[in-house]
């Protein structure tokens, strides 16, 4: 008898996609843990000009990107699914299947576990600020983008602690002045993030995604929060200089800045286009690095010439 040979049909099953090292960057968007670090950097430095322990910076700025690190994979597991929905984030590891949700929720755990560890060995209260940090970003803020356009305004409240865990560091305490630099951050984001929703707004909704330009048909709304939060940020940018923490030179500087952030704010609320968030968003990139930029030039200025 002739032995019958069984033919197999080709296999159809797609093969695992290998890691590659930028999906792990991609997943802990070190683009965004650089400048929170900046903020954290920049709130240590505030809290004691000339002064700080160097090998205390590291760790706070360490301790810092380990958590921020965790976040940022715990928030991409729970927004796989939303970020499959939408252009912009399609293409990130866990919604196009290059990461496993179990690997990357074991890896923030693990990040955020030793960030927090590592801050509360030199500095316990920045380690309660960064908790709270992260816990109010990825369990508050992240479910929220789906329920209500007040996430924004949830959202900024982590996004505005980095100085303060910096000031926290160093000064062991919440003081008025880190209050100031969180008051400052927390106003900006809401014409930055604004502006973001506006110009990715079909896209959000596509996701169920509740943020305001999107149930903002015409523009009005979300151009009159715009405007709102840019008026009430040239007085917040003010108040370092108030609380004698800066002279006239960031004074200056601080109410320039303010200036042109409003007239970008106030060209999207005349006319709303994506055009023009796109200006306003350009400009909230311009303010933020250029204010912490003028804070700490007025301090060095102040140590190197003045005492």
């Amino acid at each position: 008898m002739k032995a019958v040979a069984t033919v197999l049909p080709p296999t159809t099953a797609a093969p695992l996609a290998v890691p590659r090292v930028a999906d792990f960057l991609d997943l802990l968007r070190p683009r965004v843990t650089l400048l929170v670090l900046v903020t954290v950097a920049a709130g240590a430095f505030l809290a004691a000009p000339g002064a700080v322990e160097p090998g205390l910076l590291l760790q706070a700025l360490a301790g810092t990107a380990l958590v921020a690190a965790g976040a940022s994979c715990l928030n991409q597991y729970l927004e796989r699914h939303t970020d499959a929905l939408m252009r912009r984030t399609e293409n990130r590891p866990l919604p196009a299947g290059r990461l496993q949700p179990a690997l990357v929720v074991g890896l923030g755990v693990l990040l955020t576990a030793g960030g927090l560890v590592c801050l509360a060995l030199r500095a316990p209260v920045a380690a309660a600020v960064a908790g709270f940090t992260f816990a109010s970003y990825v369990f508050v803020y992240t479910p929220l983008k789906r329920k209500t356009p007040l996430n924004t305004l949830v959202g900024a409240v982590p996004g505005a602690l980095p100085p303060v865990i910096g000031w926290a560091a160093v000064r062991d305490g919440i003081h008025l002045e880190a209050v100031a630099l969180f008051l400052i951050i927390f106003l900006w984001q809401v014409p930055h993030f604004m502006a973001i929703a506006w110009i990715y707004r079909e896209q959000y909704a596509r996701a169920g995604l509740k943020m305001l330009p999107v149930l903002d048909r015409d523009g009005r709304r979300t151009g009159r929060q715009m405007v709102r939060y840019c008026l009430l940020l040239v007085p917040a940018s003010l108040l370092p200089a108030a609380l004698g923490m800066v002279g006239p030179f960031y004074a200056v500087g601080a109410a320039a800045l303010g200036v042109g952030f409003t007239a970008a704010a106030l060209g999207f609320r005349r006319g709303p286009s994506v055009a023009r968030a796109r200006r306003v968003l350009r400009a909230s990139l311009v303010y933020l690095p250029a204010l912490m930029s003028l804070l700490l030039l007025d301090v060095w200025f102040a140590l190197t010439y003045w005492r």
